[in-house]
């Protein structure tokens, strides 16, 4: 299970550094692809292999089974540790999730989620503007 935020620095090789704890649920070997709302998802293997196969088995005809293939598969890439427990985040991802120098490392259950720094304190502050009214809304769903 995947908690916590963490900032870290991207160096001039495009690597960044994620957490150790998060690195021992992830094994070694992970998929980075384009998240939702701007940030970019790091899964462990086997959890987007899994995710894969499911995107796999939706409908062809569907046009957004399609687009949610594309945005998942198709903008993924695996990625390995080096020694100091960084990945090198491809360019690609780099410019769709806006990340300039600074990151947040989140820990959202099953997934790892990187922000550029800015645009996670932005949407953050949004976020607990609103909380009250988030929670109300996930209690009827009975979480």
């Amino acid at each position: 299970m995947f908690i916590g935020q963490f900032e870290h620095t991207i160096d001039e090789k495009n690597r960044v550094a994620i957490p150790a704890k998060f690195r021992k649920t992830l094994k070694g070997s992970a998929v980075i692809t384009k998240g939702l709302d701007g940030c970019l998802f790091l899964f462990p293997k086997e959890k987007f292999d899994k995710m894969a196969s499911g995107i796999g088995e939706l409908p062809l005809s569907k046009s957004s089974a399609r687009l949610y293939g594309r945005l998942m598969l198709a903008s993924a890439a695996e990625v390995d540790f080096d020694n100091q427990g960084r990945i090198v985040m491809p360019a690609y991802l780099k410019t769709y999730a806006k990340i300039t120098k600074d990151t947040f490392i989140l820990g959202i259950y099953d997934r790892v989620e990187i922000w550029d720094k800015k645009i996670w304190q932005d949407l953050s502050r949004k976020t607990d503007k609103k909380a009250e009214a988030i929670i109300e809304d996930l209690s009827e769903l009975g979480i």
